[in-house]
């Protein structure tokens, strides 16, 4: 094994904790989705639309960042589930836009208030204070590229 410096060791231990815990948080957050049948990247989409509304494949997966090909599957598979439903533009028949089902507004509905409260359970375990630093290192981390692929910004 090479000889790592203080520097680059600390960096080195603070990404692995970092995965760590990001890893174990999703793990138990997501048994709240997979007790609706859903897989982080379904929930996403159902999420998405739930909130923004109808949105176009392309919009959905820069949302959720996924690339357009894994959004096609997904949605493939919550079409077949019957939750969402795809709709042409009448000018650009290349356009496609996802909107929720009657039966995909009433499951996102309730999975999402589940989901809700098992990442207000899992944050609970920082206090206030610790959350709002968390959140501005994490943004920090995110920024440090100089552009934030989720925002754009």
């Amino acid at each position: 094994m090479r000889p790592v410096d203080k520097t680059t060791y600390l960096a080195l231990t603070t990404y692995t904790k970092l995965m760590r815990a990001a890893d174990s948080v999703t793990t138990r957050v997501n048994r709240s989705m997979t007790a609706f049948d859903l897989t982080i990247s379904q929930f996403g989409v159902l999420e998405a639309l739930y909130h923004k509304g109808s949105l176009c494949q392309r919009d959905i997966a820069v949302k959720i960042l996924k690339s357009t090909g894994n959004i096609t599957l997904v949605i493939d598979n919550l079409e077949k589930r019957g939750l969402v439903r795809r709709e042409r533009d009448n000018q650009d028949r290349r356009y496609l836009t996802v909107h929720l089902t009657i039966e995909g507004t009433a499951l996102i509905a309730r999975a999402f208030t589940s989901v809700e409260a098992a990442i207000f359970t899992e944050m609970t375990s920082l206090s206030r204070s610790e959350q709002e630093l968390l959140g501005n290192l994490c943004k920090k981390l995110g920024l440090k590229g100089g552009v934030s692929k989720a925002t754009g910004t």
